[in-house]
């Protein structure tokens, strides 16, 4: 983990952090993104270490995370966890539950091999939650391709299995307002003048073969992509070994932080957030 620089805790805010929180924050919290989408984010690198001094926070939180560190770097980032940690503090990961995919993964095999043709849409289903988003070389790999055109008694599988947030996908591209997929590259400052369109023909005419291993390779490095998964098993073990004990699984909605429900960030009133998550906390040493 690189070097870390430190910064000044936004004053009216608990001690909470959430990193990489994407869309889903509260104002209250201290909240860290790549990219900042609000005034309530703070834009920063995760792969450059956590910008806090020690044992700054009672809790950190990160949510559909950790699996895009690659398995090496993984200790290292939950490290940095641990020291902007007050002693006693609590960790709650969110991650997929690889566990829950092998589970489904080999019931809906068994099944759609007996002749189950509703089994049939959920077995691809669970080899595509398994496998696209490590292998994917473009921005929805194959997923989003099955996403369109599904049955209704499809749809609702999904949304069930994934919650709101494939809702929200189902949703953009029936209404024709979902993401390109389309990623930006550059080729020195000269390039990065150039309309996209024109850089995509001068790269492929300068590079050859070579431009689609580049942007292959540009892609992968964005951070779409899911570098290890973890089951409770190996996250607890993960967790032991990088500052901290106790590691117990929860629901959405069970917590040892304080006031957890009202925060809103796994879910609200009934609704998980994302359903197919494993949810674990653990206690600082």
């Amino acid at each position: 983990m690189a070097l870390y620089y430190c910064l000044v805790k936004p004053t009216g805010k608990i001690p909470y952090l959430n990193l990489g929180c994407g869309y889903t924050f509260h104002e209250d919290w201290t909240n860290l993104d790549f990219v900042s989408n609000s005034p309530h984010v703070i834009a920063h690198n995760l792969l450059s270490g956590i910008p806090f001094e020690d044992a700054t926070f009672e809790v950190v939180y990160h949510s559909h995370v950790l699996e895009h560190f690659p398995k090496g770097e993984a200790p290292a980032f939950l490290r940095e966890c641990a020291r902007v940690m007050k002693s006693g503090g609590v960790i709650r990961i969110a991650i997929p539950d690889l566990e829950q995919i092998a589970v489904n993964y080999l019931k809906y095999l068994n099944a759609a091999a007996q002749g189950d043709q509703q089994a049939v849409f959920r077995y691809h289903w669970s080899v595509m939650e398994m496998y696209d988003q490590v292998v994917r070389t473009k921005s929805g790999g194959e997923m989003s391709a099955m996403l369109r055109n599904l049955r209704p008694e499809e749809a609702a599988f999904l949304i069930e299995r994934n919650g709101k947030e494939i809702q929200n996908i189902l949703d953009e591209m029936k209404n024709g307002s979902t993401h390109s997929g389309k990623t930006s590259y550059s080729f020195g400052q000269r390039l990065k003048s150039l309309p996209e369109s024109l850089r995509h023909r001068l790269l492929r005419l300068l590079m050859g073969e070579d431009y689609r291993l580049y942007a292959t390779a540009k892609f992968r490095s964005q951070g779409e992509i899911h570098q290890w998964m973890y089951d409770r098993f190996s996250l607890g073990e993960l967790l032991t070994s990088s500052g901290f004990k106790n590691p117990v699984v929860c629901t959405a909605f069970e917590s040892a932080i304080q006031d957890w429900k009202k925060f809103g960030l796994d879910g609200e009133g009934t609704n998980i957030r994302k359903p197919d998550s494993l949810f674990m906390e653990a206690t600082r040493k």
